[in-house]
């Protein structure tokens, strides 16, 4: 979700790119020892010693490769306490079961898609080790219900070259969220999904949602290049926290498919300047958030946490400072992220499971 679009569109209207956007500031974050931990129901279920492990072993192999590289410890942020890893070896070559990751973003995403002009660094990277990536064009001023029924058409049209499931949906911010009603208004797809990952996702809604009104998404319409239609009247309720916390008490996760958390606690040095107001904001009510969503309310309950990731909101997945520089370091200033590399540790700690979970179905 992105608070206050129309001012975003104005200001970045009358810049030029040009700059590059400034480097990552060391890791600040001081931990309160109070800090709400998401409930990650047993043991297995916090897997964030295994994902270290994973995402630390793609960064180093990667880091002349890939654009954005950070050293580990200031991609993840360690909340303690965090589980040892496993010592097991990261498989960094092709791998053998083929998985493809459809990618549902959030909240406008077509209406400033074109502004963004974004490469295809992401596919084209995980297509060299045997992953596909695609994105579901969800209506980005659409209800959850309406791009549910997206996600449906897009999950039934994939090609399919495995009898088992082959599909891992990652939704970012309120993308999270038009999954889970996917996957219980149309149980026709539960066969396809191998796995279903949360990406800054709005699970327990944000309270700015509260100070917000369709007529402010509405004029999201208007940003240079928008392909948009208008809002259908669901977006903004669908992400209050009083929505979710209902949707959650009634709707349990259909079983059968493995579920993530990744959930993003920037240190306050990494938030961008055009985020730290509504960061400021949500400070009120929580410090650990990432400018548009409260840590715990990030959590899919029921599903396995990977991590804590050093970036706000907009860092994990829109990458504007890439592509519009002076934006990026005027105003986006801290948008720089490894998301190649987190995208292909994610695939891979996916894969890891499913071939485990393959071997035990064959037992």
């Amino acid at each position: 979700m992105m608070q206050r679009y129309a001012i975003f569109g104005t200001l970045v209207a009358v810049l030029l790119a040009g700059c590059a956007s400034a480097p990552p500031l060391p890791h600040t974050l001081n931990v309160d020892p109070q800090i709400r931990l998401p409930a990650a129901h047993g043991a297995g279920q916090d897997r964030r010693g295994r994902f270290r492990e994973v995402f630390c072993a793609v960064l180093d192999a990667r880091k002349d490769v890939l654009p954005d590289h950070r050293a580990c410890d200031l991609a993840l942020t360690r909340l303690a306490p965090e589980p040892p890893g496993t010592g097991a070896g990261v498989e960094l070559g092709t791998v053998q079961r083929k998985l493809t990751l459809l990618f549902v973003p959030g909240v406008g995403w077509d209406c400033f898609a074109d502004w963004l002009a974004m490469e295809d660094t992401i596919p084209r990277h995980l297509g060299q080790f045997g992953f596909d990536m695609r994105t579901v064009p969800i209506d980005g001023l659409g209800s959850s219900a309406s791009n549910a029924t997206r996600i449906r058409d897009s999950v039934l049209g994939m090609p399919r070259d495995d009898p088992g499931p082959d599909l891992v949906l990652m939704g970012y911010s309120k993308g999270a969220v038009d999954i889970q009603v996917a996957l219980e208004r149309h149980p026709e797809i539960l066969h396809r999904v191998a796995a279903v990952v949360s990406l800054a996702g709005v699970i327990g809604g944000s309270p700015l949602a509260e100070e917000m009104g369709e007529d402010e998404l509405d004029m999201l319409q208007h940003f240079p290049g928008a392909r948009c239609p208008p809002v259908d009247g669901g977006v903004i309720n669908d992400i209050r926290p009083a929505t979710r916390r209902a949707w959650l008490d009634s709707h349990p996760l259909p079983p059968g498919i493995a579920y993530y958390s990744l959930i993003t606690v920037p240190a306050p040095g990494q938030v961008s300047r055009l985020l730290r107001s509504s960061y400021r904001t949500l400070a009120l009510t929580d410090a650990n958030n990432d400018s548009q969503v409260i840590l715990v309310d990030q959590y899919l309950p029921g599903s396995a946490l990977l991590g804590f990731l050093n970036a706000d909101h907009w860092a994990v997945a829109v990458p504007i400072a890439r592509t519009h520089g002076m934006v990026g370091t005027l105003l986006v200033n801290r948008n720089a992220y490894p998301r190649e590399a987190l995208y292909e540790a994610l695939m891979r700690l996916i894969a890891e499971d499913v071939r485990q979970a393959d071997t035990r179905l064959a037992r």
